[in-house]
């Protein structure tokens, strides 16, 4: 058990700017996600998730980028 410690430990004083700035990022963004999750799995933003899951395969109104004019 010991060993196991000492594998986790951590030299706080040794971090580097860096070093801080990617411990940061990773706690806020392991935050972000579990947030993220919990809105996804409660039953209470069900109807409101489904009405939204064919975004992605909507097609845009503007037509204006095609090569047929537009029909």
């Amino acid at each position: 058990m010991n060993s196991l410690l000492e594998y986790f430990d951590t030299d706080w004083q040794a971090m580097t700017l860096n070093d801080w700035i990617g411990t940061i990022l990773t706690v806020v963004i392991f935050l972000l996600m579990i947030v993220a999750y919990f809105q996804v799995f409660r039953p209470k933003n069900r109807e409101r998730l489904e009405a939204r899951k064919h975004i992605p395969f909507d097609e845009d109104d503007d037509n204006s980028g095609d090569s047929d004019g537009g029909k």
